[in-house]
This record gives C-alpha cells, structure tokens and sequence, in this order.
C-alpha cells in the first residue's frame, strides 16, 4: 500500500466515524430523524399502548377459549412490534400491550373482532357478483390483479354470503402436494366439526355453480380458490402456491384469522415505560465508560494494533445505532443484551487476529508478512465463532417468540457487522499505518513462548468441580421445591401476580414512584414490583407477586396513610404470566434446533462429530451452571432469563470454537498419535490470552452495567457475569479434554483398524 492511499484509507474511515457519529447524535434532517434517539424502543424502555379487552356476554370464560385467544391475539400483535405481550387479567379480561405506538384504535381496531376471517362465495342467493377481480398496481409500480369487495362485510353476513368463520377453521399449515404439475406447494386446511358441515356445504354451493371461494381477512381478500370437489371431510388443500413462503404466509393468516371469544374493548391507555429514563440514561452511561476501558486496555495490550481496533470499534458502535434505524428495529432489554455480546464478539476477533501477529513475529516474520499472515490463519476461527453463532440467531429469528427475535435480531446485526469491522476496517489501518512508516516491531508487540500447560492431567478435578456444582443446583432447586416454594424464583411474567392501578392526587413520576411507593409495596408483596405510568393521568400502574386479601388491605391501608389515597382509588386485578406456555414452548424449540444446526455445521467444517458434541457439552454445562446460580441467589427470573441463556450459549459457543480450530490447525503437524495430549494442551495454552482478554472485556462492559444499571438491569447483567467467567472457564477447562476423552472411547475408524 503506498503512503497516498495509506493516507486516504486513514481519512475514508475518519470521515465514515465522524459521518456516522453526526447522524447518530443529530440525525439527517431538522426532525432528528435516523439519530439515536429516533431508535424504536420497546416497551420496556419507552412505553406504549395497553388496551384492555372484555369477553362479551361471558363472565367465567373457559381457561381453553382464554388461551386459545391469548395465543391468536399474540401472533397478530407480533406483527405491529415482535416486543408485544398479551396476557389474561382478571377471569375475563384480556390485556394488549403494543410498544412504540400511541394510537390504539387506529392499530388495534380489528384485534378483538370474532370472526374477522371469512370464507364468502362469490354470487349471492341472487346471483350477484360479491367480488370481482381488478386491476391494481403494486407497491414497486407494477400491475398485477386483485379480488375486490363489492359489497360491505355487513352485507354479506346479512345476505348469507358468508360461508364461515375463522372460528370454523381447527388449523392450517403449509405442505406440498402431487398433481399434474409435479409437487407444488399447498395450504392444508382442517375444519372444526361444525365447521365441516359449513364448508361442505360452501363447498357444494360453489362447485355447484364452477365458481370461486374467497377467503377474506382484515380488509382484503387474501385467496380466492376454484373449488374442485365437495369437500365432505372437513379437509382441504389450496393449491398451487407460488411458493412455500406464500403458503406458509396464508396459513398463518388463516391460523390467527378467527377468535374463539368475542370480545369489546374495555378502555385503553398509554403507557409510560417500565425502566424508565433513568434506566435508559444510565445504561448508556455504562455502555461508553464501559466502551472506554475496553478501548484503553486494547491499546495498552496490543499497541499500535489496539489503536486500529479502538477505531474499528467506535466505527462499530456508530454503524449499530445507524443501522438499527435503517432496519426499523425495536430495541429492549434483550436486544441490549445482543449488542453487548456482539461487542464482545468484536473484540474477540481482534484478539484472535492480534495474537497472531504477535506469533508470527515470533517466528522471525517481519512486521509486513506477520499482519498479513495474522489475517489469514485467524481467518478461519472468525468465521467458524462467527457463522456458528450466527446460525443460533437465524433460528431464533425464524422460530423464537417476539422477546427472542428481539435479541435475535442485534445479535445477527452485530455479528455480520463485527466480522465486516475485523477483516475489512481493522485490516486496512493496520496497512496504511505500516505504509505510513510505523514499521518497528515494538509498536506491534512480539509473542513469548509460554511454557506448554498441562490442563488434561487436571480433566477428572475439572469434570469433578463442574458435576459437583450442576448437581448442587438441582439440590437447591429440589430443596425450594420441596418446602412449597418454586425451583427457582419466577417474576409475574412467568407466573402472572396482581396489577394494582392507583390514582394518585398528583402527577406521579416513574423515578418518584420507584423511589417513594415501590419500596413499600415490595415490603407487602415480598418481591420486586413493576411500575408503568399511565399518559395524561395521575394514573399508575404497580405489577407485583399475586397479592392475597389481606395483602390487597395492608397495600390499601399504606396508600392511604402515606399518599391519602382513598380506597376507591386503588383497583387490584390478578393477572396471568406475559410469557405464555406457547411461548416458552417456542423458546426451547427454537434453541433445540439451533443446537443441532450448529453441531450440523461444526460437524461439517472440522469433520469430526465429536468437536460438535463437546462444544454441546460445554454450552449445557455453562447454561446449566448459571441455573444453578439462579437457585442459589433467588435472582428474580424475569423475562431477561432468556436474553441472559441465549447469550451465553453464543458467548460459549464461540469461545470453544477458537480453541477447536487452534486443535485442528495443530493437529495437522502432528507425527504420531501419542502426541495427542500434547496438541490439545498446546492448542488450549495458544489460545489462553485470547480466552482470558476476550472475557475480561466483554466481563468489563457487563460489569460496569452491573454497577451503574437500575435494579432489573442489575438482575440481568449479574448471571451475565457469571456466565462469562463460565464460558471462559468450559472452554478452556473442559471443551478440549471432553473432546480428548471421545477421541479415546471412539477413535477415528482409521485408527481402530491398526
């Protein structure tokens, strides 16, 4: 590289941090628009609109219908915000809360209609046309043809064009099918017993006629399929699709298409944020005096090459506030926590490339070719840390619930855009520095030859250790059970409590109630409490543990002798847990199959199915370790217990990654199998200071969270920590001699057959 374009690569990376930061701070427009304080935020961090609905002409609905339309309400509002809760409150009153949004009616309109999925014929008993197929242009400017209404719904169901319901649908899933035109891909649809003798009939009224059956949903008639035989069976197929997505999109409209309660709104209102500012202020405080360390230590460490990797991560930090814009990304708590593993993420691919440098300077390189092959041997264990964890996102994303796809989400962004950061931006300093003059080896740092660490000898004491803890976790657990309590101490959101809304005399501020009721709730309650304020109201909201009566008076009574607050005032009503059994269900399922894609792909890229399994091993063993931890504290499982797991599991992931490819990479030069042990505590002493900086700073970043953060934030960042020192502790101590005992037990068949 010459100096010249040394020179503009230094001033193109400046101008892109300076850009960047501009519209971060200020945005691109007068309005503030595309600047930080522009990112969606969800409901947790800035509030939102909580609607309350009423099941109509029921008093003591069945817990079936419930959660049946809990469910169905819960995939439609995923669509306004992936960070919308829905929940029961009181026996019949179902509870919406949509983050980011203000306006209730204009979003919320069709929520609670039953029915607001319908299958309507085509002619009516007069043989008037009910819809008919126009012209429409589409959204990329484009014509194309749509069935458009001629008649209002109202009509319709008064006329008896409306076939069914949505309520007559059991369910409808996406599939393909045979028929002429090879496998195509088709929605299944299965009625309910009353809806079967409907859509026999529907379907004997069309075929009858050779006309179509619409299919008609939230204002548009979303599929309209020739009807090619009666259909007695309640069983059907609307095929060919365009393709799978499309199939997979219908069925899921069809799916949350009918209510199984009908329900009216009961009121609305907007609600203030459960962190509030203070949490938002004070987590960005820690994020930058966090941020700062990490970039002091690099330079102190590493040199010249910790001044291109500070830079690299300023340009990083700035592109992630851009760019969670440019995707229109709600951030919350959880999404937080992907940031500060991608963070950590980014440092480790400095690290991994840093430390090879230093190797190959070492080896006698000189400062050229040492950079350029530090690049390219940790080029490999980038993109396998990476790409594995990777992977875990894209599944999360596809399969998690709205809470997971939140943290999803940041951590896919951060990942894709460290790498981008590592191999690209950190790359070209490094040469425009050195084209620049700055060529001497002291600026870079020369590697030391560390004495070989003899870490499988000790692998009974650290599988010993290990067992010993995970046991004691379920022993605590067992214990808490045991004497009536819970295995481990579950907020509301996962056991539901008691939401008691109070009027104050006042304007009540969410600081003043954290720091003036929230204290003497907690006393009654004997838990945390959850404040939300309400918008234009003295109104506030306090979400605790289920409140007995005498603990609904002692709560009164304090309100009353330190608020003067009369007692008509205070409403208490029970509430079920924001995390729904579907939801949790969707959680495990959507980990369980980001665990086998990723020991599909270290299966693949290290050849060797015990890599895979022992980096399994060791994610378990650090997840179930902070479980423990969980019990043994009584920290409040909240729902940032998932954002907290799932991070772990990728900071796991990661680190054993490192030290596999650094076990593969050594193997090669390998010449004879008694040099296994050798190899393995070889590899794992290479990597040691990458382990150990790695997680000291990603552990500085979520320690300094730790001790600026509000009381969630600090129940959130202290399992963190402990997972980190896990994760570090797994990898280095456990991985390599886990995969050394299956090597052992099940050699390489080329092996076994000497």
């Amino acid at each position: 590289m010459s100096k010249n374009k040394a020179i503009a690569v230094l001033l193109c990376v400046l101008l892109l941090l300076a850009g960047v930061t501009y519209v971060d701070l200020f945005g691109v427009n007068a309005e503030g628009d595309g600047s930080a304080s522009d990112v969606n935020l969800g409901l947790d961090l800035a509030g939102g609109v909580s609607i309350t609905y009423q099941v109509v002409g029921e008093e003591n609905p069945s817990s079936t219908d419930m959660q049946d339309t809990i469910a169905k309400l819960q995939k439609r509002v995923e669509g306004y915000s992936t960070e919308a809760i829905v929940y029961q409150e009181g026996a019949n009153r179902i509870n919406i809360e949509i983050p980011g949004v203000s306006d209730a009616n204009a979003i919320l309109q069709e929520l609670g209609r039953p029915g607001a999925l319908y299958f309507i014929s085509q002619t009516d008993s007069e043989g008037n046309q009910n819809y008919a197929q126009q012209s429409v242009r589409n959204e990329d400017g484009t014509y194309g043809y749509a069935y458009v209404l001629n008649k209002t719904i109202d009509e319709l169901l008064e006329d008896g064009s409306v076939m069914l319901q949505g309520t007559d649908v059991k369910d409808a899933r996406a599939g393909t099918v045979n028929d002429k035109l090879g496998t195509v891909n088709a929605v299944d649809l299965t009625m309910t017993d009353e809806g079967k003798e409907k859509f026999a009939q529907a379907t004997q009224r069309a075929f009858d006629k050779g006309e179509t059956l619409a299919i008609y949903y939230d204002g548009a008639i979303i599929s309209a399929p020739n009807v090619k035989a009666v259909i007695t069976d309640g069983s059907a197929q609307i095929s060919p699709m365009e393709s799978f997505e499309r199939a997979e999109s219908l069925a899921s409209t069809i799916r949350i298409g009918g209510l199984r309660l009908e329900l009216e709104e009961l009121h609305s209102k907007v609600v203030g944020a459960q962190l509030g500012v203070e949490a938002i202020d004070t987590s960005l405080k820690a994020g930058a005096i966090g941020l700062l360390i990490v970039v002091v230590f690099m330079i102190a460490v590493y040199l010249l090459p910790g001044v291109a990797s500070a830079i690299g991560l300023l340009v990083y930090v700035a592109l992630v506030v851009l760019l969670l814009n440019g995707f229109d990304m709600t951030l919350t708590l959880s999404g937080v926590a992907g940031i500060i593993l991608s963070i950590g993420m980014a440092v480790d691919a400095n690290v991994i490339i840093f430390a090879r440098i230093r190797e190959e300077l070492a080896s006698g390189k000189t400062v050229r070719n040492a950079v350029k092959a530090g690049f390219d041997k940790a080029l490999s264990a980038i993109i396998d840390g990476n790409i594995t964890t990777l992977i875990a996102a894209a599944v999360l994303l596809v399969l998690g619930p709205g809470s997971v796809k939140g943290f999803a989400q940041t951590l896919a962004l951060g990942i894709v855009l460290s790498m981008f950061i590592a191999l690209v931006v950190t790359r070209y300093l490094l040469y425009a520095f050195y084209a620049l003059g700055l060529k001497s080896e002291k600026l870079y740092g020369v590697g030391k030859e560390h004495k070989t660490l003899n870490f499988l000898s000790k692998k009974a004491f650290f599988f010993g250790i290990s067992a010993g803890l995970i046991v004691a976790g379920f022993v605590v657990m067992g214990v808490y059970k045991a004497t009536g309590g819970d295995a481990l101490n579950y907020s509301l959101e996962f056991k539901g409590g008691t939401a008691t809304t109070v009027t104050f005399k006042e304007e009540m501020t969410l600081e003043k109630a954290n720091a003036e009721v929230a204290p003497l709730i907690e006393g009654i309650a004997g838990g945390a409490v959850q404040i939300q304020t309400v918008q234009d109201s003295n109104e506030v909201i306090f979400k605790t543990a289920t409140l007995n009566v005498e603990q609904r008076e002692a709560v009164n009574e304090m309100l009353a002798e330190k608020f003067g607050i009369d007692e008509s005032m205070v409403t208490s009503e029970t509430i079920s847990s924001t995390i729904s059994n579907e939801m949790k269900s969707d959680t495990i399922l959507s980990v369980a199959v980001a665990i086998i894609c990723m020991l599909i792909y270290i299966r693949i890229r290290f050849s060797d199915i015990r890599f895979g399994i022992s980096s399994i091993a060791a994610l378990l063993h650090d997840v179930l370790i902070v479980l423990a931890f969980y019990a043994a504290v009584r920290i409040s499982v909240s729902n940032t217990f998932v954002a907290c797991m799932l991070t772990i599991v990728g900071y796991s992931i990661n680190a054993t990654i490192v030290i596999f490819d650094r076990i593969r990479e050594n193997m090669g030069t390998m010449t004879h199998k008694d040099d296994l042990k050798e190899t393995i505590n070889k590899s794992i002493t290479n990597t040691m200071s990458r382990s150990i900086f790695t997680s000291l700073t990603t552990f500085i970043m979520v320690a300094v969270l730790y001790i600026l953060g509000v009381t969630s934030i600090r129940d959130f960042a202290l399992p963190l920590m402990v997972g980190i020192v896990c994760g570090t502790y797994s990898s280095i101590c456990l991985a390599g001699a886990l995969w050394y005992v299956l090597r052992v037990k099940f050699p390489p068949k080329t092996e076994a057959q000497k």
